[in-house]
């Protein structure tokens, strides 16, 4: 009979790094956030499951997660929040398996075969990759210290599983490491690695999401991609306001356009209609209707997404790139991320922004423009 197991899910990691102004682990993945699909693998090898949640996030951790998951603050550093996580574990508990969040779609077959090391007498249990590129050591100047022998060398992933005491003792004796196996080698304990997946890659960047989707799609005849343009001139009305991105910008003269003249949200449409093969912009929502006369960008993407789910596709992420002189992105790419992901229900949206060096319209500030790329998916398929 195998011992009774625990996983701890590490979520209190920010998502900067792809792009959103919330939690990683909150990030969508095709039809789920990281964290639900990190659950459901584990799920079933666990009696118990626990996830570290940054502070103020708890509740929306819960509403996603359910009540069969134990939700707990997570601390500052990733140790803290195991740390905390081992506090909340009954002591008939002996294997304890240790994951993140971020690497969403690591397989039950992966978490199983940790845990059955672990219940076969190993004390730490890891999955690892050999190492394929040439590793460099280098110093602070960038220059190369040496070469290490790459036969020697594997990429840690999670799962990670250890006998619960042992975990323990680890964490007690140290203070922060970058995974739990560390800590333990640091109490002179052997760490077994056995074979981990492709599929366990950490999803930190926007690329990475797109090829963690294609591994939950399976074939990539499921993806279907459009792109959308859109371009408006700036109005000579010094009090048409600016709406881009979702957003109102404050002292910048607006477009002209049938609707709110929103560019980005327009293109993300035209885009989304291009994949999902049901027309475009204009044959949607044509200037002929005076159903989206002033219509905003925000109101267009809701329906955008009413009608791309009923001809049977998901939103798998959404690029968008604007174009011109005003107004400067960075300062709002985050809330304008925000803003373009809730309209989509939540799915991935990245936002970027560049200038044509005084070439063409949007160079010599006549107007602004913006370039749009969807990935859609067949509903049928997803999580086959």
């Amino acid at each position: 009979m195998i011992n009774k197991t625990a996983a701890i899910i590490a979520g209190a990691g920010a998502g900067n790094r792809l792009g959103a102004n919330l939690p990683k682990a909150l990030v969508k993945l095709v039809d789920k956030t990281l964290v639900e699909h990190a659950v459901s693998s584990l799920a079933p090898v666990a009696q118990l499951l626990i996830v570290t949640a940054p502070a103020g996030f708890e509740e929306e951790f819960r509403k996603v997660l359910g009540d069969q998951v134990t939700v707990i603050t997570g601390g500052i550093l990733r140790s803290d929040s195991v740390n905390l996580a081992l506090a909340a574990i009954s002591k008939d508990v002996k294997i304890v398996l240790v994951h993140d969040a971020a690497r969403a779609m690591a397989s039950t077959g992966l978490a199983i075969r940790i845990r059955d090391a672990v219940a076969n007498g190993e004390s730490a249990v890891i999955p690892a990759l050999a190492a394929i590129d040439t590793i460099k050591e280098v110093d602070r100047e960038g220059y190369v210290r040496n070469t290490p022998d790459r036969s020697a060398l594997v990429a840690v992933q999670t799962p990670q599983g250890f006998a619960r005491d042992v975990l323990v003792r680890a964490h007690a004796a140290s203070e922060d490491a970058t995974d739990d196996a560390a800590l333990v080698e640091a109490l002179g304990i052997k760490v077994k690695t056995i074979l981990g997946e492709t599929n366990a890659l950490k999803i930190t960047t926007p690329e990475d999401l797109a090829i963690a989707a294609t591994f939950l799609l399976g074939n990539e005849s499921n993806l279907q991609s459009g792109v959308g343009v859109d371009a408006h001139a700036f109005s000579v009305d010094p009090k048409r306001p600016m709406w881009l991105a979702g957003l109102l910008w404050e002292n910048e003269v607006g477009v002209d356009g049938h609707s709110d003249g929103d560019v980005a949200a327009h293109a993300i449409c035209d885009a989304l209609f291009a994949a999902a093969n049901i027309g475009d912009l204009g044959s949607n929502f044509g200037t002929s209707d005076p159903k989206y006369a002033g219509a905003s960008g925000e109101t267009l993407l809701i329906e955008t997404l009413e009608r791309v789910t009923k001809a049977g596709f998901g939103i798998a992420n959404v690029s968008v790139q604007i174009i011109g002189n005003r107004p400067k992105i960075g300062p709002r790419r985050s809330a304008a991320i925000a803003k373009l992901s809730q309209a989509l229900n939540g799915a991935t949206v990245s936002v970027s922004a560049t200038s044509t060096d005084g070439l063409g319209f949007t160079g010599e500030g006549k107007g602004i423009s913006a370039i749009a790329i969807a990935l859609v998916y067949k509903l049928s398929t997803a999580g086959n």
